[in-house]
């Protein structure tokens, strides 16, 4: 039987002491806001006979906001964000930057199809469809007796 992985999820091996020492913190900087900003998407993968689908969960974004590149069997995806926000009055000014980014790179299959691979993002919803260069059959769950 014949499997492919296309990607692996680290687990979050930090003890929750770590995490509670920090929890005072993540309060004073928004409920935490600030250091999410900096964590990479969630991704996910579907695999059928014909193709890989890859949805990225980035809300927020522009589709010109992503950089997506097929080098040999590996899939990245990456993204910067800067913004500026300035507001002046005549007692004050206040300018505020904000800056985001990430890059998530998945093993592909030798099966995939790059030349046919494409992008979609719509409702913060990046999706990657990845074609395979021939359909391949699914093997069913088999079970193996113990003798």
């Amino acid at each position: 039987m014949e499997t492919s992985t296309i990607a692996k999820r680290k687990e979050n091996i930090a003890p929750t002491l770590f995490n509670d020492f920090f929890k005072p913190w993540d309060e004073w900087f928004d409920n935490g806001v600030w250091l999410k900003s900096i964590n990479t998407p969630s991704v996910n993968v579907k695999e059928s006979n014909n193709h890989f689908t890859v949805t990225l969960a980035a809300p927020g974004l522009k589709k010109n906001d992503f950089k997506i590149e097929v080098d040999g069997n590996i899939l990245t995806v990456s993204s910067e964000n800067e913004k500026e926000v300035e507001e002046k009055d005549e007692n004050y000014t206040r300018k505020e930057f904000s800056y985001s980014a990430f890059t998530r790179s998945l093993s592909l299959p030798d099966d995939i199809n790059k030349d046919k691979v494409e992008a979609t993002y719509q409702d913060g919803i990046l999706k990657i469809e990845l074609p395979r260069l021939h359909e391949k059959k699914l093997e069913e769950r088999k079970y193996i007796p113990v003798k």
